[in-house]
């Protein structure tokens, strides 16, 4: 007696993979927009125009400017749970978080980091309510927290600074105006603005 196979999962319509397609187009230049602008300069309309719709097809996807910045976000975490995700399990706690922090420079330096104010209120409860942001938010907090704890237990790093205030130190490096201020000073490379900030950050300032 055989069994009959599955059935193959039916293929998006035509009319859905555009519409993803478009979406997919809105978010990317969202992204670059907020990197490049912030969220107050970015406008509804250069979204619209950079994508080549009409803002009201924009509206279509998103309804509001904080949605589109929301959306930007989201994108944002999952590009960072797949970095933390494919982080070799035999490095050290440290070496881990010292590579996801040059990471999330190296894409502000791109260009590609969105960067939002700290204080809009209608954003942040744009945020708060996207189950994907916040989820996704936990889920690498969770993470790099465990990975601060375990350094810190190493001696790896300082064990009298609250794990809380170290994530948020290196939350805040992937939205450093020193990266671009060195960059426009045009005396160093990418690569030496990265070594330099990483050293500041895991190194101090003091001399050893």
């Amino acid at each position: 007696m055989t069994t009959a196979s599955p059935p193959s999962p039916a293929k998006p319509s035509f009319k859905v993979r555009m519409m993803q397609a478009r979406e997919d187009a809105i978010i990317a230049s969202v992204n670059r927009l907020l990197a490049e602008k912030g969220f107050e300069a970015m406008t509804v309309d250069e979204v619209a125009a950079e994508v080549g719709i009409a803002k009201a097809s924009l509206y279509k996807h998103f309804a509001s400017k904080e949605e589109l910045a929301c959306a930007a976000m989201v994108a944002a975490m999952r590009r960072a749970q797949d970095f933390i995700a494919q982080q070799p399990p035999q490095a050290s706690p440290l070496d881990k978080l010292r590579a996801t922090t040059r990471w999330t420079m190296a894409l502000k330096l791109q260009g590609q980091m969105p960067s939002l104010p700290s204080q809009n209120s209608s954003l942040r409860a744009t945020l708060m309510s996207s189950r994907e942001y916040m989820d996704g938010l936990m889920e690498v907090s969770d993470v790099l927290g465990g990975w601060i704890e375990e350094a810190q237990a190493r001696g790896q790093l300082n064990a009298t600074l609250a794990p809380i205030v170290v994530l948020y130190t290196l939350f805040a490096r992937a939205c450093d105006p020193v990266l671009e201020f060195l960059r426009m000073g045009g005396q160093h490379s990418d690569e030496q603005i990265l070594d330099m900030v990483m050293s500041t950050c895991f190194e101090g300032l003091c001399a050893r």
